[in-house]
């Protein structure tokens, strides 16, 4: 499976509808108990690219990129207009908006997280694909600079440390970032008449392990 290091036209994907879904397995007991379980440590996203379109210049747009994909064959990236940033959605990124590892002395390279909460409960959603030139590192409460202190690799999410960090001291990040997706079908179906009469293609993209 190729992935394409080249984002869907965020115009486009500002319009669409989607988001989070995970997997659970639920078996009802006799008892009338029941045991749940999930076989994912990560959620995948689902959206409808086609809801966004506008104008048929858009469905051009998606075409063209649709056939540059080859379909389901590649992956590309995708601006989550309700979850692109490392900070809540009226806030500005900040150095200090997530804590990703802790030093130790001898690490040097360490993967961004996002971190959600609610209440004593939180979950560390890996981001794999960080927006070149948004990202920002602290350590101890310090901002590093990139190119001087650190290097962030865009298509894996890995902040790397040009000295390991000091033990103990807390390492901190804040970005923006796309989610590495495909095309979840082979086939678009337009219509010019139906679309200027209100309707849109069905385009289903979804998550992808990366």
């Amino acid at each position: 499976m190729g992935f394409h290091e080249v984002r869907f036209p965020a115009n486009l994907s500002f319009g669409s509808i989607g988001g989070p879904e995970r997997r659970t397995e639920v078996v009802s007991l006799v008892n009338g108990f029941e045991e749940r379980n999930s076989p994912w440590a990560h959620s995948l996203r689902r959206y409808d690219a086609g809801v966004g379109m506008r104008s048929l210049d858009d469905v051009e747009t998606l075409i063209a990129f649709f056939e540059a994909r080859h379909g389901k064959l590649h992956g590309f990236r995708w601006k989550d207009w309700s979850d692109f940033r490392s900070c809540g959605a009226s806030e500005e990124v900040n150095y200090r908006d997530q804590v990703i590892a802790m030093g130790d002395d001898v690490t040097a390279g360490f993967p961004l997280v996002k971190t959600y909460r609610s209440g004593p409960h939180d979950y560390a959603r890996p981001i794999l694909k960080p927006v070149q030139g948004t990202v920002k590192i602290g350590v101890a409460g310090d901002e590093m600079r990139e190119g001087v202190h650190f290097e962030i690799d865009a298509e894996t999410g890995i902040v790397t440390f040009d000295h390991p960090p000091n033990a103990d001291r807390e390492i901190t990040a804040g970005f923006e970032f796309d989610v590495p997706v495909r095309f979840d079908t082979d086939h678009i179906q337009t219509s010019m008449a139906s679309f200027k009469s209100g309707d849109v293609p069905n385009v289903p993209v979804v998550e992808v392990r990366v």
